[in-house]
């Protein structure tokens, strides 16, 4: 995995984007460390969209519509919840500094950061965000303080992205609990090919009807198994 560490302390939303195109994104050692460095998996995490597996128990539960879903409502909360749930697949504590957080409010005042978020009861109990950029969209954290909370919402992720035409969901690691969704592990080549066809594209992250039913978000999905 290529590791390059960043001293400079006025990296913009305009340099995430460019890196993002370029295959890199950016991590701190810990929350208490103000410092960035970039990172460049040899071995990149990808959901293929046409391929995504909803667990038969999850569609089930979400026919039950535990949560109301909204989208872009409250960033700060979000990026808050992974702050304090966020360890990555090789670390044990969060990787979400105060810099991560500052820069991502930035993308998300200029469109290019997103949330998809579960309320109950007037309490966001889980959710995810993560970064669009033409054709792609590029998971960065979720988090889950109820009951599949943060599985939910990236059942509602993939069919905002299908219906909106996106061609990447690029989840940078796999883990256990991905992969039981359909997360597969393809080599740095095979990823920049695929981010390379998805930045020809534009997709439309407004693409999925607000009103579309659970049953209408499980079939643009997956099918379940």
């Amino acid at each position: 995995m290529a590791r390059q560490s960043d001293h400079m302390p006025d990296i913009t939303p305009q340099v995430l984007l460019k890196a993002y195109a370029c295959g890199i994104f950016p991590m701190s050692d810990s929350a208490d460390d103000p410092g960035l460095y970039w990172i460049e998996p040899e071995s990149r995490g990808i959901f293929p969209l046409d391929a995504f597996h909803v667990p038969r128990r999850l569609a089930r539960t979400m026919r039950h519509q535990p949560y109301e879903i909204r989208i872009d409502s409250d960033f700060d909360a979000v990026i808050a919840g992974c702050a304090g749930n966020a360890a990555s697949p090789y670390r044990d504590k969060t990787w979400i500094n105060q810099r991560i957080r500052a820069l991502y409010h930035e993308l998300f005042v200029l469109g290019h950061c997103h949330t998809v978020e579960a309320w109950q009861d007037g309490r966001l109990v889980g959710g995810l965000y993560g970064v669009r950029l033409r054709g792609a969209f590029f998971g960065e954290s979720m988090f889950s303080h109820a009951r599949d909370a943060s599985k939910i919402a990236l059942v509602y992720l993939v069919a905002r992205l299908k219906a909106g035409g996106f061609s990447l969901l690029d989840a940078q690691f796999t883990t256990e609990h991905l992969s039981q969704f359909g997360a597969i592990e393809v080599d740095r080549d095979d990823y920049h090919a695929r981010l390379e066809t998805a930045l020809t594209s534009e997709g439309d992250f407004y693409g999925l009807d607000g009103c579309a039913t659970v049953d209408e978000v499980l079939q643009l999905a997956s099918h379940t198994s």
